[in-house]
């Protein structure tokens, strides 16, 4: 069907409108990128530039070359790595729990979630929960109380749903037990959901913030966000002892901006850089639940 003059204006206008929003939306990372990669001196006599004439890596080897700054990198690596396995693995396993018919007190289980995410304990309890613990200054602390979300086993629990029960009773037949039915084909069947909320997961761990600083009293022990914070808020900037006023970025004659935005660069990229590999499947992931029948 030929589209008529008014309908191929209004897809143009539309094209160009979005081109826009989108070209905005994407000029504050660009700017951040660019005045990262700035020399000092070009950055020290014009504050603000589009495109620099120099380009330096002065600001990431600074940052880079400070053992306090890598150790947060680490952090929230392990954070990422280790409370992404773990909390895949036990938001899947109480999934496939509820989602068995045969299961005995299912219905219990299923309640007992869904008050976890209508009510909410808050802050002073879990701080008291955690002390309680003996969990206070560990990355445990951090790890564990975001280790089940009621919402995303809920979500899983419908992908579940939708595996047909033959498959199950095939491998009864065949002689396998509850623990090799969910890891040998449930889990390998449902990567694209596996995918997607384990990007939700390393996400969620790579950017904690909150809760490192309510758990955490040694800064060696401050994920990168943390250690970020702490940059962004100091008028000088230093990624030492938080405690001590250092001058580390004049002693280097490093514009203390063109720090912070090295630092932003180092803390995003990495978590951006996981999404290709896990795209096909993460497309495929987030309409989990979507359609069903």
């Amino acid at each position: 069907m030929k589209e008529s003059i008014g309908e191929r204006i209004f897809a143009k206008t539309n094209f160009i409108l979005l081109l826009v929003i989108g070209l905005v939306s994407l000029f504050p990372f660009y700017y951040v990128v660019i005045v990262s990669f700035a020399h000092p001196d070009e950055f020290i006599r014009s504050s603000f530039i589009l495109f620099p004439k120099k380009f330096s890596l002065a600001a990431y080897q600074y940052i880079l070359s400070t053992d306090i700054f890598v150790n947060s990198i680490g952090v929230s690596a392990y954070l990422a790595i280790v409370g992404t396995l773990l909390s895949l693995v036990v938001s899947a396993a109480y999934a496939y729990m509820i989602s068995r018919k045969r299961l005995f007190g299912r219905r219990f289980l299923t309640i007992s979630l869904l008050i976890t995410i209508l009510f909410s304990p808050g802050i002073i309890p879990n701080y008291l929960l955690i002390k309680d613990l003996g969990l206070i200054n560990s990355l445990w602390s951090i790890i564990l109380p975001g280790l089940l979300s009621g919402w995303n086993v809920l979500l899983l629990k419908t992908f579940f749903d939708s595996i047909p029960d033959s498959l199950e009773e095939s491998a009864y037949i065949d002689g396998a037990n509850d623990l090799r039915i969910f890891f040998r084909i449930i889990l390998p069947l449902s990567l694209p959901a596996m995918a997607a909320f384990g990007l939700f997961f390393a996400v969620g761990y790579w950017n904690t913030f909150f809760n490192a600083i309510l758990y955490l009293t040694d800064y060696h022990k401050y994920p990168l966000q943390v250690l970020l914070q702490g940059m962004l808020l100091q008028a000088e900037t230093s990624i030492a002892d938080p405690g001590v006023a250092a001058q580390q970025a004049s002693e280097h004659a490093i514009p203390a901006d063109t720090i912070k935005m090295a630092a932003v660069v180092i803390a995003t990229v990495p978590i951006l850089m996981v999404y290709p590999f896990l795209q096909r499947h993460f497309a495929k992931g987030v309409m989990l639940g979507s359609v069903k029948g």
